[in-house]
């Protein structure tokens, strides 16, 4: 009897070391990633997204973009604008000559082009997962699960090439069974950027007829 449960102890410990294990790899690689990314002066991301949701029959194709600084942002995606300057986020909509003002939030649920980086860092378990080559790269995932039970995400799978450290595509699966992709067509870094790219001209707008509403 006491050999079975010194097996059985020595099985379950086994599994704990082999998991803790797996759970640092795939924090050491976030790091690798993190570090890397952080010392570009800015980045530049040419993407594409899809949604797919089998049960409403859903599946959709959209190509964007992003300009990334620290924390700042310019991304432009299905034909609208949104800006994040460190303090405030503009969203134009030119189709219907709008501009939205909202204030920064704290909702760590959220992952928005500044913290794409660092989202992993705070409420989420993460842990090694599959190696995949992609037309000759090695791309790692890294899948991460909310830790808040009533989170809208089921899991998010983080591909990473192994040989640049950069991140190849994000697939965030919800628990309403969507499962959106970005996958980066286009990675550079260290852009000569206009001094005002992170400015809003509200000055212009307004010139320009648009409604602008501040939340």
């Amino acid at each position: 009897m006491k050999k079975v449960l010194f097996v059985i102890i020595s099985l379950l410990s086994i599994g704990i070391q082999a998991q803790n294990q797996q759970v640092d790899k795939a924090k050491k690689l976030l790091d690798e990633v993190y570090n890397k990314m952080i010392a570009y002066n800015n980045i530049y991301i040419d993407f594409k997204y899809n949604l797919d949701n089998i049960s409403e029959n859903i599946s959709q194709e959209t190509k964007g973009n992003v300009t990334i600084a620290k924390d700042k942002y310019v991304l432009n995606y299905l034909g609208a604008t949104k800006m994040y300057d460190g303090s405030k986020t503009y969203t134009v909509v030119p189709e219907n000559e709008e501009v939205t003002i909202e204030k920064s939030t704290t909702d760590d649920c959220t992952i928005t082009p500044s913290k794409m980086l660092t989202f992993y860092k705070k409420g989420y378990k993460y842990k090694w997962d599959i190696q995949q080559n992609v037309r000759g790269r090695k791309i790692q995932y890294v899948e991460l699960k909310p830790q808040k039970a009533n989170a809208d995400v089921k899991q998010i799978l983080l591909g990473i090439d192994i040989q640049t450290k950069h991140i190849y595509n994000l697939i965030e699966i919800g628990k309403n069974g969507t499962k959106t992709t970005i996958t980066v067509n286009t990675f550079k870094t260290n852009q000569p950027l206009s001094a005002n790219i992170f400015k809003f001209d509200r000055e212009k707008y307004k010139k320009d007829g648009y409604t602008i509403t501040e939340l």
